[in-house]
């Protein structure tokens, strides 16, 4: 399952975050003009999730692997529940 960030939210106009779900772990692109991030991490090595979701606004997701921190930003509060319940849920198979 792929989730595309609002591009009305702040630091998306143009190129928006990506999360895609995949049977073995997620994938989260944060495009740039002239270079991008992308961090494709297994289930079994994310150690923590979170999420921010104001009451107004859209909502903030991040992960913690192997000592490090991945954040996207610009999710529906739907998106970003439904993002955590999967990781959640493939880290609960692995």
């Amino acid at each position: 399952m792929k989730y595309t960030a609002s591009r009305l939210s702040e630091g998306n106009k143009l190129f928006p975050a990506q999360v895609i779900v995949e049977p073995t772990g997620i994938t989260v692109r944060i495009p740039g003009f002239f270079s991008g991030d992308e961090t494709s991490v297994g289930y079994n090595s994310i150690s923590a999730v979170e999420i921010d979701t104001p009451f107004i606004g859209y909502s903030t997701i991040r992960f913690y692997h192997n000592g490090n921190k991945v954040e996207a930003h610009g999710f529906t509060k739907d998106d970003a529940r439904a993002i955590k319940a999967a990781i959640e849920a493939g880290r609960a198979r692995n």
